[in-house]
């Protein structure tokens, strides 16, 4: 039989993006990052006229950011350590929302913090790639990490029988982001590793139903 699988993401699941991504914008970038809950397109304002940037200048920072400063990411407090755990008993792989161009970087910088996984991208809801992977993998069972709750809402539409942990290890995100368990999408809602780990190896050594 083939081993259970652990589809995970990565930004604000595995490494910190938001804090990183505002102290870059205001280093070098001339932008004020004032993220006002969870909604990007209000979030960056120019620093001379405080103008909104438009939604093609947000797309333009982010693909800057993850071109040139991917390195001042750091690892979510326990998720280096508890991926690692859980790979003693599952697969591991990645699947996170950035263009294809981008695969190899984001392996290699999971590498340097210790995570060696196969890493999937994907744009635009989740659904239909996760579930793509576990028809490609065919694991005994599938688990699905992720921070967004549309992720977990697509997920609950295609592969309902994977098991959905709605997690954000960033606090600056974290208590403005709708809870995908409060909304019937996910089985769980954990922000912190020390939680979700010993969560996850629970549901990991119950027998499939």
């Amino acid at each position: 039989m083939n081993r259970p699988l652990i589809i995970s993401d990565c930004d604000e699941v595995l490494l910190h993006m938001v804090v990183p991504f505002k102290e870059w914008l205001e280093e070098s970038q001339g932008i004020i990052f004032n993220l006002d809950g969870a909604n990007f397109a209000e979030a960056l304002r120019w620093q001379k006229s405080g103008t909104l940037l438009e939604a093609h200048e947000v797309w333009r920072m982010l693909g800057g950011f993850f071109d040139t400063e991917m390195s001042r990411q750091m690892p979510i407090s326990g998720a280096v350590e508890s991926i690692n755990t859980l790979a003693q008993h599952a697969d591991i792989v990645i699947l996170t929302n950035l263009v294809d161009k981008r695969r190899e970087m984001r392996a290699e910088q999971l590498a340097e913090h210790g995570i060696h996984a196969p890493v999937y991208t994907n744009q635009g809801p989740k659904g239909p790639a996760l579930q793509k992977i576990v028809e490609e993998l065919s694991p005994s069972r599938a688990f699905f990490i992720d921070d967004l709750p549309q992720h977990h809402h697509s997920v609950s539409e295609t592969t309902p029988d994977v098991v959905r942990l709605h997690m954000c290890g960033e606090p600056m995100v974290a208590g403005a982001i709708d809870c995908a368990h409060k909304a019937g999408h996910a089985d769980a809602r954990i922000d912190r590793w020390t939680e979700a780990l010993p969560w996850l190896m629970t549901k990991l050594e119950e027998t499939p139903a």
